[in-house]
Parts: structure tokens; sequence; C-alpha cells
């Protein structure tokens, strides 16, 4: 299918909230952002989103021993079991209430939840055959405040509950006789963490106000007595009273017997702990109060963070401070420490912060962050690899989009950025900021190397660059003007006036030197850059204008208004060929805070972003939704709608207001936001997107902000509230055959194979459209026959076969094979493609990504071993020139001597 676009990856967002977990391996890093999660795969360099989301934000994550599933459960207490191998949801379900942590056993056969003053133990999923996926086996009671981290023993046996009524309740998963409970108090405020110590009860308990207790117990792990079968209380004074009987009764037989000892005694015993130890951390600052900590149990590294941004690494039981530094101004939310204990991973939620750092080299593995407020726009370089995305933050990130990190950050501007764009030699990036500056940034040196400004001050709010890379434009907000300028000298060539309103969104055309330029004040002017900047054109519409976008060819031009209407223009005749009601299709959600009904709401809103598609017949718009809509140009008709979100954390995501949440006196979120006199409510004012992030009550509220088609075609990306969200082309899911016939079949294939008869067996491959089908075939083609095969192929055939070889340059080890076959094409009927150039242009520029990704790869892989090669011909030639010196002087002290004893031998005998 043309339009099967699915969720392909998360960009921009690495951690909001929940716990960070490190796989078994210890190379990935799973991190939750908003109500889905990302797995970072640190020895390879990549990230994946997976494509599964929760209703609500994740609070807390719980990762099986093997690493094969994971339980996400939401800001609500509701629960999915995933599959980290197939990427799905399993079951769902939902715990009622908000839930703090989830641990699994060691052995992967229980885990336990914590909730309100509860912990609950349930049966792992998979290890036995239940109708439910989720079955409770124990309740634990004990706690008198809410319950906040878990830890299991080694051996599964027993495990402990941290609570925030300052206690540590260590239950015992099993039916001990000398173990039942235990209550571990000494702290003062809410217990943070708490670990039992490798193979032993011992346990380390860590509060908020950064005390560390160290607990010894009397018993070993084998010291726990299983109860047996015949007898189970229910009740813990009984269990108890049946306790004390059964101690005295081996008591009296011990006595009896006269083998009384004090181990034994002890053995028979309850389990006690004792307080063996109590630290306390040094806190810098008065607000410098504990919010997370990890232990590793083998190398016995304690790890703690704290609201201030700085963390400390202790060596236990010692209590030896190895490490201490400062991260960030902002509170650590989490940390992970893998199996190896090499990695240390930080979760800061005030900045959306992902750290990994390797405390001994004392080095960042992973050091990535998102925009701190919402992301405002964003372009794709020339050959699709990389992604540029200005925040409201100042800040202008680099992506690129098959690793999915950020790879470099701007931080030159002081204000809002209001548009980005590449240049079409794809190393410059442009930046327009209501700072009143636009600035160049080189992507070789990495840095800002031209800044343009107006001769008064004004603030940007849209940018375009020509396709030559000479020319940019940016429209000012406040003085209604256009401002050019020239890239190579920073000269400011024109302003254009004529606008009566603020300029929303300029645009060049890709093929003549004409600027669109788009105002409030219902015009769209057309500007011809090569006679002194006048005016060419001005088209009237019959509303506020909010964007404007060329098709690639550059024959026609999309304008998007206030109305909610798209229309199309031509505008060398400035005539409208057609128009898109597309209102109906945003659909608002509503507000928590509003008044009015969605259906009401959603009457005022309108697309703000337009993309056209990369062969020109379709095009994106997104705006104030969670909808982005594709429509085809020609029809004129919705062809496909995408839900960019389901997180019930954001505003404006319901329809209808949820009846829980309703009261006698009105909405709860109404009530919360009033002041209280005479019944008043606080309304946000109209326009405000943002709402006030300093009420009690805030959600930010979804939206998209740009959107861009890939120069491949194959992948389109948008900035929203959630972050960069990129669906690209699942081929492999969809079945999409070409002229297909009845004889067609795989068995048909390979006995035209079997025939040496290529072309005809490329044919049939491409009728049936089987990815690895196609490949078997291609493959199987000698090395000789290609420029044969190259040859015979029908017209009609060329361009799926280039299209084919571009996917399988990413993947493909046979990369010398593939680049002949598309040598030889290209060669060969290159006179022919010129012909359909337009259509064949997204195929190109797919092509040269992956041809490009492999050279760079490539060439810093031969670089390294040219730099290699010469440092050991250097080296060689450097001991071949020391050893010839040793030779030469060894020589001439041969020499030397002899030369000294022939003349003692004459001076002899002379004497003689």
């Amino acid at each position: 299918m043309k339009f099967a676009y699915r969720f392909s990856n998360l960009l921009g967002t690495v951690y909001r909230c929940g716990n960070l977990t490190f796989t078994p391996d210890g190379n990935s890093l799973i991190s939750p952002v908003g109500n889905r999660i990302t797995v970072f795969d640190l020895k390879n360099n990549k990230s994946e989103t997976l494509p599964l989301a929760a209703q609500y934000n994740v609070a807390c994550m719980g990762l099986s021993p093997d690493g094969n599933l994971a339980i996400l459960v939401d800001e609500e207490g509701s629960a999915l079991l995933v599959s980290l191998i197939s990427k799905t949801v399993i079951h769902r379900f939902h715990f009622q209430k908000p839930v703090h942590s989830v641990c699994f056993s060691p052995n992967g056969k229980k885990f336990v939840i914590t909730k309100d003053k509860v912990a609950l133990m349930y049966n792992a999923p998979g290890k036995k055959r239940e109708f439910n996926a989720f079955v409770l086996d124990k309740t634990y009671y004990g706690a008198y405040d809410e319950t906040t981290c878990i830890d299991w023993t080694d051996d599964s046996r027993c495990f402990a509950v941290g609570s925030k009524d300052m206690s540590t309740w260590v239950f015992g998963a099993e039916r001990w006789v000398n173990l039942v409970y235990y209550a571990l108090g000494g702290h003062k405020d809410a217990i943070v963490a708490c670990f039992f110590e490798e193979n032993s009860l011992d346990l380390y308990t860590v509060s908020r106000d950064g005390a560390l207790c160290v607990w010894q117990c009397d018993t070993e792990l084998n010291g726990l007595i299983t109860r047996s079968s015949k007898s189970h209380p229910t009740d813990q004074a009984e269990s108890a009273k049946d306790l004390d009987e059964e101690l005295i009764e081996t008591q009296r037989d011990k006595e009896i017997h006269g083998k009384t000892s004090g181990n034994e005694k002890q053995n028979k015993k309850k389990v006690k702990y004792s307080c063996a130890a109590k630290y306390f951390f040094n806190k810098e600052g008065d607000f410098n109060t504990l919010t997370a900590a990890a232990y590793h149990k083998k190398s016995h590294l304690l790890v703690t963070g704290f609201a201030s941004g700085i963390f400390h690494l202790h060596e236990l039981p010692e209590f030896n401070l190895i490490h201490s530094l400062s991260i960030s101004d902002h509170r650590i939310a989490s940390i992970s420490i893998n199996s190896t204990s090499d990695w240390i991973a930080f979760g800061c939620a005030g900045l959306g912060q992902l750290l990994v750092w390797e405390w001994q080299s004392e080095s960042y593995v992973l050091k990535q962050q998102g925009h701190f407020n919402s992301m405002v726009s964003l372009a794709y370089s020339p050959d699709g690899q990389y992604l540029v995305t200005g925040g409201d933050d100042g800040k202008v990130k680099v992506w690129n989009t098959s690793s999915g990190f950020c790879f470099v950050t701007f931080t030159e501007h002081t204000s809002v950025i209001s548009a980005v764009t590449f240049t079409n030699s794809g190393y410059v990036v442009l930046s327009a900021s209501l700072d009143g500056t636009v600035r160049a940034f080189d992507l070789h040196r990495y840095r800002n190397f031209r800044t343009f400004t107006s001769p008064r001050p004004t603030q940007f709010s849209c940018l375009a660059v020509d396709s030559s890379g000479e020319i940019v434009s940016a429209g000012s907000q406040d003085s209604f003007e256009v401002f050019v300028w020239s890239v190579q000298s920073g000269r400011l060539l024109d302003v254009l006036d004529g606008h009566e309103g603020p300029i929303s969104s300029l645009c060049f055309n890709p093929v003549k030197c004409v600027l669109a330029s788009a105002s409030w004040d219902k015009t769209v002017r057309l500007w011809d850059m090569l006679d002194s900047w006048r005016t060419k054109e001005t088209l009237t519409l019959s509303s506020d204008v909010l964007a404007v976008a060329f098709r690639p060819d550059g024959n026609e031009l999309a304008v998007a208004s206030l109305d909610g209407q798209i229309t199309f223009w031509d505008h060398e005749n400035a005539m409208q060929t057609g128009s898109i009601m597309g209102r109906h299709d945003l659909q608002m959600g509503r507000k928590e805070l509003d008044k009015i009904t969605a259906k009401q709401a959603a009457k005022g809103k309108s697309f703000t972003s337009l993309c056209y598609s990369a062969d020109g017949q379709c095009i994106l718009a997104g705006g104030l939704s969670k909808y982005v809509c594709i429509y085809h140009v020609k029809e004129q008709i919705l062809i496909k709608k995408f839900e960019i979100s389901c997180n019930l954390s954001l505003d404006a995501m319901e329809e209808y207001l949820d009846r829980r949440k309703m009261t006698e006196f009105g909405s709860m979120a109404l009530i919360e936001e009033g002041n209280g006199d005479d019944d008043d409510v606080i309304i946000p004012l109209p326009g405000v997107k943002r709402g006030d992030m300093s009420s009690r009550h805030f959600k930010p509220e979804i939206r998209v902000t740009c959107l861009r088609f890939s120069p491949t075609g194959r992948n389109w990306a948008a900035t929203t509230t959630e972050g960069l969200l990129i669906y690209s082309l699942d081929s492999s899911l969809t079945f999409d055959p070409f002229d297909l016939e009845i004889d067609i079949t795989p068995r048909n294939i390979r006995k035209v194979l079997t025939q040496k008869e290529y072309t005809k067996a490329i044919v049939m491959a491409f009728r049936l459209n089987e990815k690895k089908m196609i490949q078997e075939v291609l493959e199987t083609v000698p090395y000789d026959e290609i420029d044969i095969v190259c040859s015979s192929l029908p017209d009609l055939y060329i361009e799926k076969v280039l299209e084919f070889l571009a996917s399988c340059f990413e993947k493909s080890r046979h990369l010398e094979f593939y680049l002949v076959w598309t040598q030889k094409l290209l060669m060969l009927h290159g006179c022919k493609l010129k012909t359909r150039s337009e259509k064949l242009l997204p195929i190109v520029q797919f092509l040269q990504k992956s041809i490009q990704k492999h050279f760079e790869d490539l060439s810093k892989l031969c670089d390294w071993n040219c730099y290699n090669m010469k440092y050991i011909l250097s080296i060689s030639q450097q001991r071949g020139m020391k050893r010839r010196a040793e030779d030469s002087e060894h020589n001439d002290l041969k020499n030397l001597e002899d030369s000294s004893s022939e003349d003692f031998m004459e001076e002899s005998a002379v004497h003689l």
C-alpha cells in the first residue's frame, strides 16, 4: 500500500517519568517516554520506540529476569504486559489504583507491586497455565502509609518493601516458620530504596533525608524453616502461637537428650534484625533531598541521586566515597545500574535528560536531552539522513534518522525558535528566532558561521531558503516585512513590504526563483527574486493565511487558511484550481477547562502546517489536533487520518467530559482552578496554547506544530507535544502485488531460474512482489550476466528494481553486488529515466541516502586503516633505520678493532 505508514520511532523525548531499567545483558537501556517506552541499544548506538502505548504516562516498569517480558503501569494503575521480542501487548490489567513500583523475583516466578499501604504478589505470566495472565497469590499488609520500593533476595524467598511511614517491612514470599514479617524503623523520613545484600538477609535502607541504615540479620537464607503443609494458619497471632509451642517442644527434647548448644538455640529462634551502622550523606544546600538510589550486589556499589542534580558513589558496607559529581541543576528522578556495574543510567524528569555514565573511566556513554518545552519546527536534510528541530527553549538540534540520537545542539539563540531549514547542500542549517536573528550553522565544524539581522529589532516568525542556497528570507511578526539576505556575504539585500499583517509563512518555488509569502492580512504575495524583488502576483483569500507550500515540481501552490480550508492555486495564472474543507477532519478534543463542547471548539480550528508528498500527488496537513490528515490533491478527498497520540495525560484528547471527574458543582478541574470568590472560574486567555505552568493542575495541550515529508518519500515526521514522531512505510506487513496472474508462484519462479531465464524470473518476482523472493532472484543472477539482464529489462520494471535496490542497501551485506546493479541500470537507462525525473526523484534520493550512509561508514574505516598502515610503516622504517645504524656502528667498531690490531702487530714486529 502506498499510504501504509506506521509509527516508526519517537525522537526528541528520551525520558519523562518512571524508572529506568537495563536489560539482563547490560547492553540496552529501557526508558519510559510519556505513554511509550524506548529501547536504547548502547552497543550498536541505536534507539527504538516500541509501537505500543498506554492510556496515560508510564509511572513504573518491571522487567522479567530473562528480558522477554515487561510490565508497564501508567499513572492511573492500568497495566500492560508487553513482549519485548514481538514488541506487542499480550495482556491488559487494571490495578484500580496508582502503582508505585513493580519488581520481578530473581527466579521469574513471581512479581510484586506496591499500591497504597499494601504489597500484592502475583504469579508471573507464562509460568503456569492460567486463563488470566495476572493471578493474585498473596496480599501483604503492615505499612501505615504508601509503599514506595521493593527488593528481593537472590533466592526469591523473601522481599522487602519500603514505605512513607519511615519503616521497612521484610516479608516471606513463602510460608516460613521463623519469618512471617519483620518491621524495621530507625529513619526520620520516607524510605526511598531498600536493598538486600548478595545471598543474605542483610538489608540496606535509604531514606529521603539522606540517611543509610545497615541492618544485620542473625539468620542465613538457608536458615529459613519451611512450614509443614498440614497446617496453614491464617491469623498472624495463631502462627506466632504455633511457633512458640514448637520452639518449647524442641527445647524440652534437647534438654532431655542433653545436646543443647547456643548455635542450635539461635537457629530455632525467630529471625531478628539489628542496626549495625547508620551513615549520613554529605548534603550541599537546604533543598538537597535524596530522590533516587540503586545498588549493585556483586560489586557492592551504591549510587544515590539528590534533588540538586548531585550523585554519590559509595562502596558498602564500609560506606567509602568513590566519586561525587553534579550532572544538572534538576532533580535526579531515576537511577539504574547494568549487570556488569560498568554503566550507570540517570534520568532527570525536569529537563527530559538521560545520561549513561561509565564510572570507572569517568566518561559518558550516552548523553541525550530533548527540547525543554515543545518543538516548533523541523526540516529534513536533502538526502533524508538527518532531521533538524527547533524548540521553545531556543535550541536547534540535529538528529540522525537511522540511529535516533541527537549528535549536535546549537544554543546561540536566546529566544523561541520559529523555523528551521536545510540548504540544498545538506551541510548548512538555518534557523529563525523571536530574538531577532537568523543564524546559519555549519555541520562540518559545528559552529555558527553567519548571523543575519534586520536594521531595526524585529521578531522573525518564518524562514525560507531558495534552491541554490544563496538567498535566505525571513518574515517579520511585528513589522509585517520580509527580509532577504545573501548567505555568502551576510549582507541584507532587500526588505519586501506590502503586507498589512504579520507574516505567517514563507516558501520558495523549487524550480523558479519565486518567493511566496503568506500573511494574516488574507493575502499571499508572490515575489520575483530576479526582477528587483517586485510583487509578481497577489492572491486574495477569504480568511487569514496560516501556511503555504509549493509542489515539488513548482507548478502548484497550496494555502491553508484560518477558516479550515486548503486551497490550491495555479500561481502562474493566479487561478484557484481546487479546495478542501478540512475542518471536520481535525476533530478537536475537549479541554478540561473548556465550557463548550468539542464539536463547538472544532469550528474555530484550522490547519497550521502543510507539506506535499515526494511525488506531489498528496498533501499532508496538521494543526491544533491529535490527527494528521493525508489528502489526494487531484481528487480532493481524504485518503487516511493518523492519530498521533492516545495519551490521556495530555489536554484536549477526549471528545466528552469524564463523568468520574464531574461533581455537583461542575468539573473537578474547574473547581480547582477557581479563586473561591462567588464561584468565579479562571478561564484561560484566547490563543494560549501552553497553559499556565504555575497552576497546580497543568496539562500540556496536544497539537501538531510542523509536518515534513522525507525526500525519499518513505517517511514523514511531525513535531508534536509528545516529541518528534516518525512514520514510515512498513512494506513487510503489506501484500501489494503488481499485475499478478494465477501461474505466477514461487515454484514457477524458481523453475524459470533453473532454466537461466533471469530477466523473466525478475519480472515474475516483481509481479508477485514478495521481498524475499525478489532478493533470491536478484542474488541468483551471476555477476557476468548483470549487464545483459539490465539491458533486457522492460522500462516498466526499471523503476521498481531501483527502488528495491535502494531498500536493500540499508541491510544487505552484498554491497558491491548491488552497486554494480545500480550502476548498470543508471548507465543503460539514464536517458529514458530523464523523461520521468520528477517521478523518479524520491527513488534516486533514497538511493543516494543509502549509498551515502555506507560511504561515510566505510570512509571512516578506510581512513582508520590507512592511518594504521602509515603508522606501522613509519614504525618499521624507524626500526629499520635504527637497525641499519646499529649495524653500521657495529661494522665501524669492528673495522677499528681490526685496524688497531694490525697496527699493533706491525709495531711489535718493528720493535722485535
